[in-house]
């Protein structure tokens, strides 16, 4: 790997670290700070932060020539081959994300890279909302360099994922390398800057860059609400929470693993819900707010209606829906969202279709039984065991289970019908052929 010249503007926690952690692996890097102190700190092999490591690492790269700071962005810039630029993106009262340090910051590289005539890199790191890069950083900089972007300079963003009390250790051994470009081929440069770094490499658009950061951060704060809401509950039911995380954190399968984390439909079924509406329950009777676990099954219906106000809005009234039950291979109609989504559709004046060939009524027996009469007390005037005839029954045709054959549906589709999409099938499964295709949140 080659040795690079690096400039990195903020020197807070991701900067300091960024810097140092570039400069142990044997690069030139140049921090950039409107705080005087902290350019004097690091100039005096002094970490600007307080965080494991780093006092070492300052000061041996500091000794060793490879880490100086400066005040002055014209000279970093044109000092450097790349620019990261890692300042604060804080929450203004209303919530919104004040962008005044990355505008300011990239107004200064902006107008050194009008004098610049070697080509250079921009790297923004610090978190900001996804289009940001393109809508705000990109044009700006075009305007101060009076150049074009991926002509003239490469722009990328690169989200980091580190910890305050492991962030040296975070940027070293990151869970994966996430580049978002608006030209990929000119990353060339950064994969060799990352190349010592271990994990996992993504190349992607600008903005699924920024949302990956986004919906990580999220995801996080979900666990710890979660974990949070468990303990309680087990508090108050007397449980030792330590032995049931124990439990549950062991399961790599389902728990603490990709499985249900994949956009799709509402979940449903006899497990679900009911054991959903027994946990909020029990909670109440123990006079215990768990805010967190009570929005699940609010958040499982809107995205029920969601799909249901998708279906209404194309303004098509014959709907074939494919797959009835809760997953595919079972008759279970128990909470099945689909069920709901048709009692919705036939309360709005749709005529529905209906295939699954799983559910057969005369096979449905017991509670399943009785359930499904209780909702569609008609279901068995919509339901059909002939694929081609619900298929071509419809206007608009609803995917809700995985297909065996996606291709017996593309054979049966005409250009007039659109197809919606309520299990994320794989695109190569998609249905092809002229008719359009809709994904409920894809």
């Amino acid at each position: 790997m080659g040795k690079s010249a690096i400039s990195i503007f903020g020197l807070g926690y991701v900067g300091s670290v960024s810097a140092a952690c570039f400069a142990s692996m044997g690069h030139t890097v140049i921090g950039v700070d409107v705080n005087a102190a902290k350019v004097e700190m690091v100039n005096s092999g002094l970490s600007p932060i307080l965080e494991a490591r780093m006092s070492e690492m300052v000061a041996e790269q500091s000794r060793a020539g490879r880490l100086r700071a400066t005040s002055n962005a014209a000279d970093a810039v044109h000092e450097s081959e790349v620019s990261f630029v890692c300042v604060g993106t804080p929450s203004l009262r209303s919530g919104k994300l004040d962008l005044r340090h990355v505008e300011h910051v990239m107004g200064e590289i902006g107008t050194a890279l009008h004098g610049k005539k070697s080509c250079h890199t921009v790297v923004l790191r610090s978190t900001v909302l996804p289009g940001t890069t393109e809508s705000v950083v990109i044009p700006l900089l075009e305007s101060k360099s009076k150049k074009r972007a991926d002509d003239d300079f490469t722009v990328c963003y690169n989200p980091e994922f580190m910890r305050e009390g492991s962030s040296v250790e975070d940027f070293l051994n990151p869970p994966y390398t996430v580049f978002g470009a608006k030209k990929l081929d000119g990353l060339i440069g950064l994969r060799d800057l990352y190349s010592s770094i271990p994990g996992r490499v993504f190349a992607v658009e600008l903005a699924v860059a920024e949302m990956v950061k986004y919906v990580s951060n999220v995801f996080h704060a979900v666990k710890v609400g979660f974990a949070n809401e468990v303990g309680a509950l087990c508090q108050g039911l007397g449980i030792d929470a330590a032995v049931v995380t124990e439990i549950f954190t062991s399961d790599t399968k389902l728990n603490i693993s990709p499985a249900y984390l994949k956009p799709g439909f509402a979940f449903g079924g006899s497990c679900l819900p009911k054991d959903l509406r027994a946990v909020t329950h029990r909670a109440k009777e123990l006079d215990l707010k768990l805010p967190l676990i009570d929005s699940i099954i609010p958040s499982n219906s809107e995205h029920l209606a969601r799909a249901a106000d998708a279906i209404l809005q194309t303004g098509k009234k014959k709907v074939s829906l494919l797959g009835l039950s809760f997953k595919a291979g079972t008759d279970d109609l128990r909470e099945s969202p689909q069920v709901q989504l048709v009692k919705r559709l036939l309360g709005e004046g749709c005529e529905v279709r209906i295939w699954d060939e799983d559910v057969s009524l005369g096979r449905l027996a017991g509670s399943n039984r009785k359930y499904i009469e209780e909702v569609i007390p008609h279901i068995g005037s919509l339901l059909s065991t002939n694929f081609e005839e619900v298929v071509r029954a419809g206007e608009i045709v609803v995917i809700g289970m995985k297909l065996r054959d996606p291709r017996r549906l593309t054979r049966c589709l005409s250009p007039r019908q659109v197809v919606f999409d309520l299990v994320n099938l794989e695109p190569a499964n998609r249905p092809t052929g002229d008719g359009s295709y809709m994904g409920i949140c894809w």
